[in-house]
């Protein structure tokens, strides 16, 4: 299966920031707790999207794909607890958001549109 080209690429991107997003939490604010979340669950996302690549079947590929897009709702959700508790800036997170909202946008459409080729 294919993971539509540009999702994957994004989503490697995004963990690479997620994984300096992390170090900089750990080094500079002592920030542990949140900061492992946001890396399990940032990083999740291209892992599942790889995954997905080499999935057994169109519902295989559905189904990983679905548990990435909740991974990447799950990141929006510690991104924006991170901002309200102040360990991240407004600037600092309208910059990851952006990246973050952009592949759940992504990911909703490949799930929509798999669900609606496995109806047909």
């Amino acid at each position: 299966m294919n993971s539509k080209g540009i999702i994957a690429p994004k989503s490697y991107h995004f963990a690479l920031r997620i994984i300096q997003l992390y170090k900089w939490l750990c080094s500079e604010k002592k920030e542990f707790v949140l900061a492992k979340q946001v890396l399990r669950s940032g990083t999740a996302i291209g892992a599942l999207i790889k995954e997905a690549e080499h999935a057994q079947s169109k519902p295989d590929f559905l189904n990983k794909m679905n548990i990435a897009l909740k991974e990447a709702n799950e990141t929006e959700y510690w991104l924006m607890l991170l901002k309200d508790s102040d360990f991240l800036s407004v600037i600092e997170f309208n910059s990851m958001h952006t990246d973050c909202s952009e592949l759940i946008k992504l990911l909703a459409s490949t799930v929509k549109t798999t669900k609606t080729s496995l109806q047909k």
